[in-house]
């Protein structure tokens, strides 16, 4: 018998996946257990292997699509099987609906706009009569103008579907910037007694010891309330083909820095080929993210929802600056620090940023 095979619940409060990519085809023979997709979803892509033995009889979600938990992606049966009506593909909306398309409670099919809404129209070309209309009793408005003239303008240019981690990202940081009032301190770091091999790795722990000085850069906010987390978890930028990830390094504050080192090399190559577990990037309490060279004299980096705060890196370059009252020419960037100004205040995101600095610069963290 034919049966339907579901978005599973993959936890951590997810409701939807993309799909990645099919690991099968119609017409072609699984059996339990043989990977059958990759799921994109907004922490990392998982292999989900089948829950049957058949035929692959019909895939309903296509490559790059967007579904629900619980929806059905792919009829698994016997060779030859029919396919319930109700699992069969849906076609999809469209904005532009035919010419016929008037809204029905237009008792005599006259298209229902305002003279405003002609305007713009004829102004750009569009029809009336082949937009549907999405204000109240089926009113064509001038949104709905606006989205048919794009429809049907010219486009420029190679045109790519933003896609998985891409995706994710983009819709991360929009929520971000519409929700996190954000606010970014920046201050220079003499970086001359940390090894340039362990950059990244030595701030993963000045920052995870510092935390648990300034409790509210650790946290996060739960509604009406702040909440303090007693782990540091810290994620860790990585550019990949594909996107930024950020995969995690659990329990920073009790690791040497050799340790850090050497699991982020681990983290950073699997980001790159894809093959993260998707707890390697969950749960993250604070993030750092450097561009090494290319990270310009500072940035403003945006939070990783829901953490509260960021740090990042700038360029680190000799520069001539004054030591002892003395010009010498050391190692010399900035840190900048992106917080929610919900739950920090400006002074205390500063005495945190201070105080990473002054690990940093005092070397005590290579013998940790």
């Amino acid at each position: 018998m034919a049966q339907a095979f579901k978005l599973p619940d993959l936890g951590e409060g997810l409701t939807e996946g993309e799909v990645a990519r099919w690991l099968v085809a119609e017409g072609q023979a699984v059996r339990e257990d043989d990977p059958l997709v990759e799921i994109s979803t907004d922490k990392a892509t998982v292999e989900i292997p089948s829950p049957y033995e058949g035929t692959v009889l019909r895939i309903l979600v296509a490559e790059g699509e967007i579904a629900p938990v619980g929806a059905e992606l792919v009829i698994i049966g016997a060779p030859g099987e029919s396919i319930p009506p109700s699992t069969e593909r849906k076609p999809s909306t469209s904005l532009l609906q035919g010419a016929g398309a008037v809204a029905d409670s237009d008792p005599v099919g006259r298209v229902q706009a305002t003279p405003v809404v002609r305007r713009v129209a004829a102004e750009l070309g569009v029809e009336l009569a082949s937009i549907a209309g999405t204000g109240p009793g089926g009113r064509i408005t001038e949104d709905d103008v606006r989205a048919g003239a794009a429809i049907g303008a010219p486009k420029e240019g190679r045109r790519e579907k933003l896609r998985g981690v891409r995706r994710v990202a983009a819709e991360h940081m929009a929520r971000v910037q519409r929700e996190v009032p954000a606010v970014t301190w920046v201050e220079e770091c003499d970086f001359e007694d940390v090894p340039m091999a362990q950059l990244v790795a030595t701030t993963v722990l000045a920052c995870a010891r510092t935390l648990a000085e300034f409790p509210e850069l650790n946290a996060r906010l739960d509604g009406d309330e702040i909440v303090y987390l007693d782990r540091y978890d810290i994620g860790v930028a990585v550019q990949t083909d594909h996107g930024l990830v950020v995969p995690v390094v659990r329990g920073a504050d009790s690791k040497a820095v050799e340790r850090i080192h050497g699991e982020l090399e681990g983290l950073a190559a699997r980001a790159r080929a894809g093959t993260l577990e998707p707890d390697e990037v969950r749960n993250s309490t604070f993030t750092i993210t450097s561009a090494g060279k290319l990270a310009g004299l500072f940035q403003t980096p945006l939070i990783n929802h829901p953490e509260v705060a960021i740090l990042s890196i700038g360029r680190i370059a000799p520069r001539a600056v004054v030591r002892d009252d003395e010009i010498v020419v050391h190692k010399t960037g900035a840190i900048a620090i992106s917080f929610d100004h919900r739950v920090v205040d400006g002074a205390r995101a500063a005495e945190f940023g201070l105080a990473v600095i002054a690990r940093l610069e005092s070397g005590e963290l290579q013998s940790a």
